[in-house]
């Protein structure tokens, strides 16, 4: 038994080993280090989003703050069997509102 699982972990083993001595054409070889100098060339990307209006931004976080303050009361109504039809609506908006803030503030 132990001699079928040496002899199999040998035949599965070896293409490996085969496969990462063979040479690299040098067409190939050529056309990899044109495509590592080209990239050196190329300046960075710019960032270009559109800046975020300072105004917007904290009304959107007043928004987030004062919806997120509504929710323990709302939740509470739940253990006792009641479901406030808003709910559902608020964090959804919640959701929304984080989004942007994340995509408007990080980089």
């Amino acid at each position: 038994m132990i001699r079928l699982i040496v002899c199999l972990g040998i035949l599965f083993c070896a293409p490996a080993s085969f496969a990462q001595s063979r040479p690299i054409p040098p067409g190939i070889r050529q056309a990899d280090q044109a495509d590592a100098q080209s990239q050196k060339d190329m300046p960075p990307p710019v960032n270009q989003r559109a800046t975020a209006e300072p105004a917007k931004l904290r009304h959107d976080a007043d928004e987030l703050a004062a919806l997120a303050q509504s929710i323990p009361p709302e939740v509470d109504q739940t253990t006792r069997g009641l479901l406030p039809k808003d709910l559902s609506e608020k964090l959804k908006r919640i959701e929304k509102l984080a989004k942007q803030l994340r995509s408007q503030l990080t980089p």
